[in-house]
């Protein structure tokens, strides 16, 4: 139970670096919070400062969620082991560690819990999970973009698509991993539920160019 907490704290707190605000304070101080969607992820630094910038968030947020569910859940920590009462634990250890990673990110220590919305560092914890888990993901979301222009739908449809990969594939331990899945859906559909919001209202922005490929070029867009 020890290894387990240690390794819960360390994904937490992994995952509370924002790369976000990392890199705005590197570039002097910028705080994308302060911008755009008021959001610290990839996106709102997209919209605000530029491929470049958001270029390094991703990087940071993507590889966060991959060192926890690869690494920190993986590895054996230093005067820490394994007893006999807590080996069924163990097949829990990934699957926690990547909802504490998301949930680091999502409300940080470091910034005032305010965080982003956990998209990318679920992509770097499934990744760590099982490498090809990121095909249906990535896939779903382009569809999804492609067909209707919310980048927040797409996001959640394809942190959905992250449980159902998991849930016809023979990925093991399969109940904890399923249970990574659910959780990880929920919490994406609740970091995103300003765009959810947005949507009924049809306020929320779409994604023009990807929009356009879905609509080929017919009607008259409003």
């Amino acid at each position: 139970m020890i290894e387990l907490i240690l390794k819960v704290a360390l994904s937490y707190l992994l995952g509370s670096v924002i790369g976000g605000l990392l890199i705005g304070r590197l570039k002097g101080g910028v705080d994308i919070r302060k911008s755009g969607s008021g959001n610290a992820g990839g996106t709102n630094a997209l919209r605000t400062q530029g491929a470049g910038f958001a270029f390094w968030v991703m990087l940071i947020d993507i590889g966060k969620g991959w060192l926890a569910t690869a690494v920190v859940a993986r590895a054996a920590l230093p005067g820490t082991l394994l007893s006999v009462t807590e080996a069924p634990l163990h097949a829990w250890w990934v699957s926690v560690c990547g909802i504490a990673v998301l949930l680091g990110h999502v409300y940080p220590v470091w910034y005032g819990f305010r965080g982003g919305k956990g998209v990318a560092t679920l992509l770097g914890a499934a990744a760590g999970i099982a490498p090809w888990l990121l095909l249906p993901m990535l896939l779903t979301w382009l569809l999804a973009a492609v067909l209707f222009g919310y980048v927040g739908l797409a996001s959640m449809l394809a942190a959905c698509a992250l449980g159902v990969a998991i849930s016809v594939s023979a990925l093991t331990p399969r109940v904890p991993l399923l249970s990574f899945g659910i959780v990880s859906a929920v919490l994406i559909a609740f970091t995103h539920r300003a765009n959810i919001a947005r949507m009924r209202t049809g306020c929320e922005p779409r994604a023009m160019r990807l929009w356009l490929l879905g609509m080929g070029g017919r009607g008259n867009l409003t």
